[in-house]
């Protein structure tokens, strides 16, 4: 979704300055159904206005905005959605990922005060409070407002990682089941067990339940930072969880996961990881940032910091590669 990130390679990308401007035209876009009606045919700002209810000029503004930041585009007639937009901002579609984007909207208000936020004298929680806070139905809204990413992320994972021969696989905070419902459907023999707090377990087994894994996959209430994990697995997956901790606690976790793992296993840390540079990618520190707002112990951390925290574990043959360019990386270790 290159369009969506605003990189900087794109010649609308916003100075920071004027930022918040662009995510609150794509908020809008979005809240107005825009890229829904403009793949119906609605690509002129008299036919969006129609469409949303607004008036022609403020339509124009919008699709203005939208096309300078890339996710329109004008052919000197009308407006066409950008390729990614088209991808995933049409609603009724399957990729359709709109609530995914916008998973960081409630904390609009909250980044306005973090000035203030960090200079903060309260200690700092390890368990991030959302997690501490979250219940069954704010388990529920989540998941499935990152079921159309989470899911995408599961086909690639097992696109990526050839687990033929595999036996059983933990997930580590795996949420919907993504990864190893995906998985049991692409391996014969495997089996998976989707770890996750309390609030979350009954949210996963309903993702088992509608994708008929239920005879492959199952759910326990494991909180990773303390729990016991599962037992005879040969698969660990940590995925998409990794900036909400600090690094005693992955380093922890990773060595735990190593301890539990059957000899020959191997574990998969897919996560938004800063490059060695620290430079980037924005995502990863954005993410880091934001746990400022939760007032927890989370950070970025780089590669070779993970790859630091699987050595350290006993883990060999740790291998970096790219996932989702730009977003996520996947860090692997083996078992001997």
């Amino acid at each position: 979704m290159a369009n969506l990130r605003y990189d900087d390679r794109h010649h609308g990308a916003p100075r920071l300055p004027s930022a918040f401007i662009n995510s609150a035209s794509l908020f809008a876009a979005i809240d107005l159904g825009l890229f829904t009606a403009v793949a119906a045919g609605a690509g002129t700002p008299a036919a969006f206005a129609a469409e949303a209810g607004i008036s022609e000029l403020n339509a124009d503004r919008l699709m203005t905005m939208c096309c300078a930041s890339g996710l329109l585009e004008w052919d000197g007639t009308v407006y066409r959605n950008a390729a990614d937009v088209q991808r995933f901002l049409v609603e009724g579609e399957a990729r359709y990922a709109g609530a995914w984007l916008q998973f960081m909207r409630p904390g609009w208000g909250k980044w306005g005060d973090l000035t203030e936020l960090l200079k903060t004298d309260e200690p700092a929680q390890v368990t991030p409070r959302s997690v501490i806070d979250m219940t069954v139905e704010s388990a529920r809204d989540y998941h499935k407002a990152t079921a159309s990413v989470g899911f995408g992320a599961g086909r690639r994972f097992s696109r990526d990682v050839d687990l033929t021969g595999r036996k059983r696989m933990m997930d580590l905070g795996g949420g919907s089941g993504a990864y190893s419902i995906v998985a049991a459907q692409q391996f014969d023999g495997l089996s998976a067990v989707v770890c996750d707090l309390p609030a979350v377990v009954p949210v996963t087994r309903e993702f088992i339940d509608e994708y008929d894994v239920a005879d492959r996959v199952s759910a326990e209430a494991v909180d990773f930072t303390r729990d016991a994990f599962p037992t005879g697995c040969d698969v660990a997956v940590m995925a998409s969880n990794l900036p909400m901790y600090g690094r005693e606690v992955i380093a922890e976790v990773i060595g735990r996961a190593f301890a539990a793992l059957e000899p020959g296993g191997e574990m998969h840390l897919v996560g938004e990881m800063l490059d060695d540079d620290r430079a980037g990618p924005a995502d990863a520190a954005i993410w880091g940032l934001a746990e400022t707002l939760a007032n927890s112990t989370g950070m970025s951390h780089t590669r070779a910091e993970c790859v630091a925290y699987f050595e350290r574990a006993g883990f060999t043959d740790v291998t970096v590669h790219e996932f989702i360019p730009g977003v996520l990386t996947r860090v692997t270790g083996h078992k001997p």
